[in-house]
């Protein structure tokens, strides 16, 4: 076929020297398909504005045989980019150029040049891993890093390598990173890259930073200040420059927002929106030139592949709207986040397509240079589940071998295998089963495609089909947070927009269900039915009324709802903390609350399809839910339905119970009559280390013992008992012995003979000489048996008058001679006149002190000269 820029027309196809369309990429369009002839594969990095989407798969088109098949990470950007196309060579959509995006289809016999969108080509290298009549695939804009995106790549580079080395492959990007995507697309050598100029008209920076310092959103809604100052910021811009104004805002939420404070505009001035939400009537609508100026409020979906005619100035509020996912509970959650230097050169682009132009950015210089450099890859942030199962579809379940921009997550993708497994997508080898594959060719989310198939036997094919399009296509639910209440919206047709766009999704979704098993096909509808009691009085799962036949009860429409939420989302099946309030928890573990004022308040049961956590929040608000009872939540979440015999410490005393739970939530308690010794004996030695040894009992005697163990092991070493707390508790089992073996409750550990079981501690050896060594009384010089004080193992000491001493040259020493025992000598009245554990030295220095002080106090009391040699005594002199 002839090359670019050759004016002849091969067939019916109008070469690209028919389109008169001068744009920085033409030059180098001949070395890009030069580049794909030589190389089989090749880079194409075009800035923002140069024309790379609209005539680059114009001319490979002229250069291949077969269809040039373009991937565009949006919808939008795919029907646009079409659009674009099909008018530059004079003709209607469909016919030369089509498009193919999830719900729609604009192609024909003669389409030679078809935009899809990245997933809806992953589909097609499942069915088809040969792209047969396929003679070039264009992957544009690769940096945006789009799971599907990055998936594309993968597959198409390892088909090109093993099936068809003829297939051309084209990455383009506006963003510098080429060497990278070279490296992937080359294989043995980088791809050649060929670079095109920078965009025909330059484009002009103004610093418009807000008046103060606005917190960072995170996962909050934006600031009010912000919004604010970006509206200004807009008329600021209306004022000063010519043209329509493109504004930058990071979601739906903020488009609404600045467009309520435009909505005093003067006339002459529309305000229009543009987002993947819309439908895409009104995203045409913005993608026409329009008779007035125009101010298009728009998401990220407008900064690349796109040109809103008559744009010459940006309003960019630096933002961008990110997904998160929450890996211990399973929650995803919307971030703000700002936006990176790439995409903000991206957004500036588009004021500079047609003529020179402004962007106003509303941050400083200063701000800027700290942006990060790029944006983070999906990968890295995203649920994997549909990214894991895709990767099992085509035969890499680990992603090992494959042209990926960067490997998935390890943590991330082993929750997603986690889920596929539940799901019986994958087998214990992670390798796709036949469940799997019918839930990838239902090209929804797994779990949707999971309620859609399971959920279909249940309530129909087309009430399935119609719930599962609803959690599909989020966006047409709002406003609210009530699902049913969205349904009955969609199906009355009130919402023409997002009607359309629902019911393309049910048709989609409807055609994609597979023959039931036994043949036939899944019924168009089910009868709708009263629902019986709600639990059984034993808790068990006879919880519906059963018909004659044994089937469960035909479920009206507000229980087939929540049923399908709950097999898409088990373990978000929540119930009331409490009754008539708005706070719940999860099947899963997680707490959650409706938002004030929801109209799902007070329902006993629900099933949610949408809950966020912000970082830091102790609980998840709920976004999206359908109330249900709590049949239908056995029913939804059969498999985390489980009775358990529980034994254990609750806190005050043994507790033996049967439980009845789904997940996290309790459903039915009952006493455990005959709970199994060993775990009563597991629960009050939980209990003993939870709450101390005060539950035991711990008599004078015990006490004392205990003390005396401590002792001896510290003054003659290791082979004692250690009768430190930590070590009392980790060996109760062993010394607490046959008393534990028997107690039942709390009271017989109350009951225990503490000291008898300590003795049982001291080997047999030892155990005839610690009276001996420990012994519990010393007999003092006046005969007395005066009891020892082991409270600090390291010095027992010996209360005694000092009177009953007169006699001992030195103080008693006990531990074989080891430890002196410390001697508090006592007044007549009881009270400590000095402490010594060296009784000789006292005698020598310190007793003529004390006899000085106290035998005028107590002259009935003996105060020898020499206490050594005078009688000790337990009484004072009788009067005469």
């Amino acid at each position: 076929m002839g090359g670019p820029g050759r004016r002849e027309t091969v067939g019916h196809w109008a070469v690209l020297s028919d389109v008169p369309l001068d744009l920085p990429v033409r030059p180098v369009l001949p070395a890009m398909v030069s580049a794909l002839r030589s190389a089989g594969a090749a880079v194409l990095v075009a800035p923002p504005g140069t024309g790379k989407t609209t005539l680059a798969p114009l001319a490979v088109a002229d250069a291949v045989d077969g269809r040039v098949i373009v991937a565009q990470p949006r919808r939008v950007a795919a029907r646009a980019a079409a659009r674009r196309m099909a008018a530059l060579l004079g003709e209607r959509v469909g016919d030369q150029v089509g498009y193919a995006v999830r719900g729609e289809r604009r192609s024909g016999p003669r389409t030679r040049v078809e935009v899809v969108t990245t997933g809806l080509l992953v589909r097609r290298l499942h069915h088809d891993p040969e792209l047969a009549g396929v003679g070039a695939v264009l992957l544009d804009e690769v940096h945006e890093r789009q799971l599907d995106a990055d998936l594309a790549l993968a597959f198409t580079v390892e088909s090109r390598a093993a099936l068809r080395p003829d297939l051309w492959l084209l990455a383009m990007s506006a963003t510098p990173e080429a060497d990278r995507f070279a490296a992937l697309l080359g294989g043995a050598a980088p791809a050649p890259v060929v670079r095109a100029s920078a965009a025909l008209h330059p484009v002009t920076r103004i610093w418009a930073p807000p008046p103060r310092p606005v917190p960072p959103p995170g996962a909050g809604p934006v600031d009010r200040v912000l919004l604010d100052h970006v509206a200004a910021t807009v008329r600021l811009a209306l004022r000063e420059r010519t043209g329509d104004l493109l504004v930058f805002l990071p979601g739906v939420g903020e488009i609404t927002a600045v467009a309520g404070r435009l909505a005093d505009l003067r006339a002459g001035v529309d305000v229009l929106r543009l987002h993947g939400r819309q439908d895409s009537s009104e995203q045409d609508a913005a993608l026409r030139p329009g008779q007035r100026r125009r101010v298009v409020l728009t998401t990220a979906v407008a900064e690349s592949s796109l040109t809103v005619p008559g744009v010459r100035t940006v309003v960019d509020a630096g933002l961008s709207r990110v997904a998160r996912l929450d890996l211990a509970r399973g929650l995803g959650a919307l971030v703000t986040v700002p936006v990176s230097r790439a995409s903000a050169t991206q957004r500036a682009g588009r004021a500079g397509r047609q003529a020179p132009g402004h962007v106003y950015r509303c941050w400083s210089e200063a701000t800027h240079e700290r942006l990060p450099a790029q944006p983070e890859p999906e990968i890295a942030t995203a649920d994997l589940t549909g990214f894991a199962l895709e990767l099992a579809a085509w035969g890499a379940p680990d992603g090992t071998g494959l042209a990926l921009p960067d490997p998935p997550p390890a943590a991330a993708m082993t929750v997603a295998r986690q889920t596929l497994s539940t799901l019986g997508a994958i087998d214990a080898d992670g390798r796709i089963t036949a469940r799997g594959r019918a839930i990838v060719a239902a090209g929804a989310h797994p779990r949707l495609a999971r309620a859609l198939l399971d959920g279909a036997a249940r309530v129909g094919a087309d009430r399935a089909a119609e719930v599962v399009a609803l959690l599909a296509e989020e966006s047409v639910a709002r406003p609210g947070d009530d699902i049913v209440a969205a349904w009955r919206r969609l199906r009355a047709g009130t919402e023409p927009a997002a009607t359309a766009r629902w019911r393309a999704e049910v048709r989609r979704l409807r055609a994609a269900l597979p023959v039931a098993g036994d043949g036939r096909s899944y019924p168009d509808n089910l009868p709708a039915g009263d629902v019986a009691g709600r639990s059984a009085p034993d808790g068990s799962d006879r919880s519906r009324r059963l018909p004659d036949d044994g089937s469960p009860t035909p479920l009206p429409d507000d229980l087939a709802a929540g049923l399908l939420v709950g097999l898409a989302y088990p373990e978000r099946l929540a119930r009331a903390r409490r009754p008539g309030g708005g706070a719940y928890l999860m099947s899963g573990g997680t707490a959650a609350e409706l938002a004030p004022g929801s109209a799902l308040a007070g329902a006993d049961w629900l099933a949610v399809a949408v809950a966020d956590r912000s970082p830091g929040a102790p609980t998840a608000r709920i976004r999206l839910a359908a109330v249900l009872d709590e049949a239908t939540a056995r029913e939804a979440g059969a498999p985390s339905l489980r009775t358990d015999r529980e034994v254990g410490w609750s806190g005050t005393d043994v507790v033996a119970r049967e439980v009845v739970r789904l997940g996290a939530i309790e459903l039915v308690e009952r006493p455990l009559p005959r709970p199994a010794p060993e775990a009563v004996t597991a629960a009050l030695l939980a209990g003993l280390r939870g709450v101390g040894l005060d539950l035991l009992t711990w008599t004078p005697a015990a006490r004392a013992l205990r003390e005396r163990l401590a002792f001896c092991r510290r003054a003659l070493g290791d082979d004692w008992p250690d009768v430190s707390d930590g070590a009392l508790l980790a060996g109760a089992a062993d010394w607490l012995g046959p008393e534990l073996a028997t107690a039942r409750r709390r009271a017989d550990l109350a009951r225990i003979d503490v000291a008898g079981a300590l003795r049982r501690l001291v080997p047999w050896s030892l155990a005839g000489r610690l009276d001996e060594l420990a012994p519990e009384r010393l007999t003092v010089p006046s005969g007395s048996r005066i009891r020892v004080d082991y409270t600090d193992p390291a010095a027992p000491v010996l209360a005694v008058r000092l009177q009953e001493t007169f006699g001992w040259a030195d103080a008693p020493r006990i531990a074989g001679g080891r430890t002196p025992v410390l001697l508090h000598l006592l007044s007549p009245a009881g009270r400590p006149v000095a402490v010594t554990a060296d009784l000789a030295s006292f005698w020598r220095t310190g007793y003529r002190q004390v006899r000085a002080e106290l035998r005028g106090r107590y002259p009935r009391h003996p105060w020898p000269e020499d206490p050594t040699t005078a009688p000790p005594t337990r009484s004072a002199w009788r009067r005469r």
